[in-house]
């Protein structure tokens, strides 16, 4: 398992081939990418993400770990970026490994909603008008009720 909070870009192509390798014994593994997209407003220049760097490894470390301890896998990798980010700029990484391809998607699944929901991230979207955070979403907090 790794989970790792960072400020640089990482390169999907080669986090997924590095994690896939090695995996032989799996017959499952999925990627998820999340992407900075524009405000539903529209026109956002860019957005800062902001945390506290131990709340926001051991948190996202203990979600992490529920994931493995409720389905079968192999492995984990969540990466999440903070600091400066404009749209279309990769944001996040997901990637779950298990002999079976629904533990590989569900805790996939089950990953990315608390991650969105739950993990310790700030945000806030610049654009032409000012400056806003984003606010919780309802749909993100109803997305848990299945898990």
């Amino acid at each position: 398992m790794r989970v790792l909070v960072q400020e640089e870009a990482f390169d999907f192509g080669r986090e997924a081939q590095a994690f896939a390798s090695g995996h032989s014994n799996m017959g499952a593994i999925v990627t998820f990418t999340g992407v900075v997209r524009d405000s539903d407003k529209g026109g956002m220049e860019r957005m800062v993400i902001e945390h506290y760097p131990g709340m926001t490894q051991k948190a996202l470390e203990t979600i992490a770990k529920d994931a493995v301890s409720r389905w079968d896998l192999g492995d984990v990798l969540v990466i999440h970026r903070h600091g400066e980010l404009r749209p279309g700029e990769m944001i996040m990484m997901v990637a779950t490994a298990a002999r079976h391809r629904v533990n590989a998607f569900e805790a996939a699944e089950f990953l990315m909603d608390y991650l969105k929901s739950r993990a310790p991230f700030w945000k806030k979207e610049y654009g032409a008008d000012g400056a806003e955070w984003v606010a919780a979403k309802d749909e993100d907090e109803d997305a848990l009720s299945r898990w």
